[in-house]
């Protein structure tokens, strides 16, 4: 039997929620251009981190208006989420524990109006390869930003 890990390929960081819609059966529906960034496929499994409430869910990904910025959450999880807070979005997939090092993960920054700023990849490094300076990332933060037109 092969030993397998849950990894983090792509994250959508600080997006700001555009809808909350208990109305729809559920999901998440975002802009394909940011799921085109973060490598995230329609249908897929994510978690959803309310960065505002602390609220964490676990949903699939459908597919809004392209260049919209939509970040809608769909169904029960409008009851955890509303317009205007700032969430997490992070695709995961099982991966053989010997393809592990070397893997590259991606994190999608965007702007106040959920445009992509910066697209960050990150190498896994080996267990032999832990300890070393340029992995450690303790203090990293990412750009603050405002919410609304032209904001960055």
């Amino acid at each position: 039997m092969v030993a397998t890990r849950h990894f983090m390929y792509g994250k959508l960081h600080r997006v700001t929620v555009t809808e909350a819609n208990l109305d729809y059966v559920g999901s998440i529906t975002i802009d394909p251009l940011l799921l085109e960034a973060g490598g995230i496929y329609p249908h897929t499994r994510v978690d959803v981190v309310n960065i505002t409430s602390g609220e964490r869910i676990q949903t699939y990904v459908i597919e809004g208006p392209k260049g919209s910025g939509a970040v809608c959450l769909n169904g029960a999880a409008a009851h955890q989420f509303k317009a205007g807070d700032l969430a997490i979005v992070m695709g995961y997939e099982q991966v053989d524990v010997s393809e592990l090092a070397g893997r590259k993960s991606r994190a999608v920054l965007v702007d106040g109006n959920n445009g992509i700023v910066e697209v960050r990849e990150y190498q896994t490094p080996g267990l032999d390869k832990l300890g070393q300076p340029g992995n450690n990332r303790l203090g990293e933060c990412y750009p603050q930003r405002q919410v609304g037109v032209g904001a960055v």
